[in-house]
């Protein structure tokens, strides 16, 4: 697991206090795409739920992980997708 991996799992889990937590790094399936960095950590998926996101609507549960992670989208992460769900 890399840095910035180890980062977004810390600040997610500080920010939103999932039940569970998957952070994927997909970059090399953007190998010779924009954005991708040799030894990856460019592109990542998220799969986050928790019940923060009780009330709120898919995109605001997408905005509440972006906002969290504004500093690394600024940065090291080129792409990141994410299914932000309440538990069952």
């Amino acid at each position: 697991m890399g840095e910035v991996t180890r980062i977004i799992e810390k600040k997610l889990t500080e920010a939103l206090a999932p039940v569970e937590l998957a952070v994927i790094d997909e970059s090399e399936r953007h190998r010779g795409h924009g954005g991708y960095r040799e030894g990856g950590e460019s592109h990542f998926r998220v799969e986050i739920t928790s019940q923060a996101f009780e009330g709120k609507s898919r995109l605001e549960r997408q905005r509440m992980v972006m906002s969290v992670l504004k500093e690394e989208l600024a940065g090291p992460v080129h792409a990141l997708s994410v299914k932000a769900d309440l538990p069952a």
